[in-house]
C-alpha cells in the first residue's frame, strides 16, 4: 500500500499585497488571529489553513507576514515548506520585502513556487503585462525563473481555479517526505488548552508521530508522551512527515517552551552550539563579515545569535562562500544538510544563508589545511556521500553502497573504516548504519520490552520474534542479534532461554 503523501504550501512577499486575503479566499479561513492584526489590517505573526485540492488532497498552508519588522516570524514559518506562491500586488509591482523575500527563498533552496500577481481585477490586461515582465526580470537566476505565473483576485475569484490546478500539478511532481525516519516537528507555537495542558504546534519536517509515543522535547531534553494529536483541526491517530501538527504534550510545563524548540524521537538528536557550516553572502551584502562578527540566525523556528568563525581567511565579501564554523550563543537542534538565514546584527537585514556540514564537531584551528580538507570530504566527499546514502538506507550493506557510489570494493571497504574510526557509523552484522540509527534502535529495542513488561507483566519476557518486528524490515537477522547482544552485554537488557 503506497503511504500518504503531504506537503506545505506557503506565502511570501510584500506587506499588503493580498497574501492573507488570497489564502482566505482558497481556504475560507482568516490566517489573522491577533486581535492586533485585525486591527492594523496587516499579518503580525504566522497564520495556518487547510487547502482542499481539485483532486481532494489536502496540503498545509503556512501564511508569512510581509512586513520588515517581522521578517523573524517569517523566517521562523519559511523553512518547511515544499511550494511557495510569491505574492505581488499588480498595483505596486515588486517591492522591498518582495526582493528580501526571494532572496531568502533562493537560500533556502526552497524547491518549487508559483508567481502569484494579485488584486488582478484593479487593472487592465496590459498593466498585468508590464507587472508580471518586472516580476520575471526579478526573479530571473533564482529558482523561480521558470516559475508558472497565476493572475487572481480574492475579490471576484478570477484565476482562483486555474492557480489551484497549478498547485495540484506541482505538489504531484514532488517526491514524499522521509516518514519513516525520526520524528522531527521544530515548533512555531505553543499554548496551553484548559484540561489538557501544553500544545505544541508545527511542521513535522520528518517521520511520523502516533498518539502514545514518547518523544524529547529539546531543550529542555525532557522525554513526555503524546497525549493527543491533531492535523488541520482534527484529531488524528498518526501524524505524518509534511502535515501541520498540533501536539498535545502530557506532563509537560508551557514555562519550559519557546519557539525554536523541537519535538522529537527520543535519543537521535542532539542540542549543539558549535555547527561546521557552508556560508554563502548574497551579492548586494553591504560590508564583508570578518572573524568572529556576530550574526542573527534563524534555522527552522529556532533564532540564536552566531559568532562566525571564519577557518581559511580574515573576512568574507559579499557575494563569496566559505566555511565557516558558528559559534551559537544559545544551543538549538540541527541536522546535516540543514539550510539557514544570517542576518546583520545591526541593523538587522538579510546578508546570507548556507547549509550545515557537521551538526556536532570539534572546536577548530584556523589556517590548518587538514581541517579545510576533512570539511570540504565531508561536504562534498565520498565519505560525506556515504554517510548520506546510509542515512537514507537506514541500514546498507557494502554492495548496495558500491552500487549507489561507482566505486570499487576497496575503496568503499577503506571509507567505511575511516567513517567508523570517526564515530559516525557502525557495523552490525553484514549492514551498516549510522551511530545516531544505531542508538535509536537500540531505544526502540528497550522501550518494547519495556511496554511489554507494562502491559502483560505475567509474561516473563517480549518475545524474541516480537522484538525484532519493532525495526525495519531491513534489518538482516544477523544485524538484529548482534544489535540485541549489545544491549545484553551492557546489562541494559536480560536474555533467556
Amino acid at each position: 500500500m503506497t503511504e500518504p503523501r503531504f506537503h506545505i504550501i506557503g506565502t511570501a512577499g510584500h506587506v499588503d499585497h493580498g497574501k492573507t486575503a488570497l489564502i482566505g479566499r482558497l481556504t475560507g479561513i482568516d490566517t489573522d488571529r491577533l486581535r492586533e492584526e485585525k486591527a492594523r489590517g496587516i499579518s503580525i505573526d504566522l497564520g495556518f489553513a487547510p487547502l482542499t485540492l481539485p483532486d481532494g488532497t489536502v496540503a498545509g498552508v503556512v501564511d508569512v507576514p510581509g512586513h520588515e519588522r517581522f521578517i523573524h516570524n517569517m523566517l521562523a514559518g519559511i523553512g518547511g515548506i515544499d511550494l511557495v506562491l510569491l505574492v505581488v500586488d499588480v498595483t505596486e509591482g515588486v517591492m522591498p520585502q518582495t526582493r528580501e523575500h526571494l532572496q531568502i527563498l533562493d537560500l533556502l533552496k526552497i524547491p518549487r513556487g508559483i508567481l502569484v500577481l494579485t488584486k488582478c481585477d484593479l487593472a487592465e490586461p496590459d498593466w498585468l503585462d508590464i507587472v508580471e515582465e518586472e516580476i520575471r526580470e526579478e526573479v530571473a537566476g533564482t529558482f523561480l525563473a521558470r516559475a508558472p505565473a497565476c493572475r487572481v483576485s480574492a475579490v471576484t475569484g478570477a484565476g482562483l481555479p486555474e492557480l489551484l490546478a497549478a498547485i495540484q500539478t506541482i505538489l504531484q511532481e514532488l517526491p514524499p517526505r522521509d516518514a519513516d525516519g525520526p520524528a522531527r516537528l521544530p515548533i512555531d507555537r505553543h499554548f496551553t488548552v484548559s484540561g489538557f495542558g501544553t500544545v505544541v504546534t508545527g511542521t513535522l519536517l520528518s517521520g511520523r508521530l502516533r498518539v502514545g509515543d514518547p518523544v524529547e522535547v529539546l531543550p529542555p531534553g525532557e522525554t513526555v508522551r503524546v497525549r493527543e494529536l491533531q492535523v488541520h483541526g482534527q484529531k488524528a491517530a498518526v501524524a505524518y512527515a509534511g502535515q501541520r501538527v498540533a501536539v498535545n504534550l502530557a506532563g509537560f510545563e508551557r514555562s519550559d517552551l519557546a519557539r525554536g524548540a523541537v519535538v522529537a524521537t527520543p535519543g537521535f538528536f542532539t542540542l549543539t552550539a558549535r555547527l561546521d557550516a557552508r556560508l554563502t553572502l548574497l551579492a548586494d551584502t553591504p560590508r564583508p563579515v570578518r572573524f568572529r562578527d556576530p550574526v542573527h540566525l534563524h534555522l527552522g523556528t529556532a533564532r540564536t545569535i552566531a559568532r562566525v568563525v571564519l577557518l581559511d581567511r580574515d573576512r568574507l565579501d559579499a557575494g563569496d562562500s566559505a566555511l565557516v564554523q558558528l559559534q551559537l550563543d544559545q544551543p538549538l537542534v540541527t541536522h546535516r544538510q540543514d539550510r539557514f538565514i544570517v542576518r546583520s546584527y545591526s541593523p538587522m537585514t538579510t546578508i546570507g544563508g548556507g547549509r550545515v556540514v557537521d551538526p556536532a564537531p570539534a572546536r577548530h584551528r584556523r589556517f590548518r589545511p587538514e581541517v579545510m580538507t576533512a570539511l570540504g570530504e565531508l561536504e562534498s566527499g565520498e565519505q560525506a556521500f556515504l554517510l548520506q546514502k546510509i542515512q537514507e538506507l537506514a541500514c546498507a550493506r557494502a554492495r548496495e553502497l558500491e552500487t549507489t557510489a561507482g566505486l570499487g570494493r576497496e575503496r568503499v571497504a577503506a571509507l567505511l573504516d575511516t567513517l567508523m574510526a570517526a564515530g559516525a557509523i557502525r557495523r552490525l552484522g553484514d549492514q551498516w548504519l549510522t551511530e545516531a540509527t544505531a542508538r535509536h534502535w537500540e531505544r526502540l529495542l528497550v522501550d518494547a520490552a519495556g511496554r511489554c513488561h507494562d502491559e502483560q507483566p505475567l509474561l516473563p519476557g517480549i518475545p524474541h520474534a516480537t522484538l525484532k518486528g519493532t525495526l525495519p524490515a531491513r534489518v538482516s537477522p544477523k544485524a538484529f542479534e548482534e544489535l540485541l547482544g549489545c544491549l545484553v552485554a551492557g546489562g541494559v537488557l536480560v536474555q533467556r532461554g
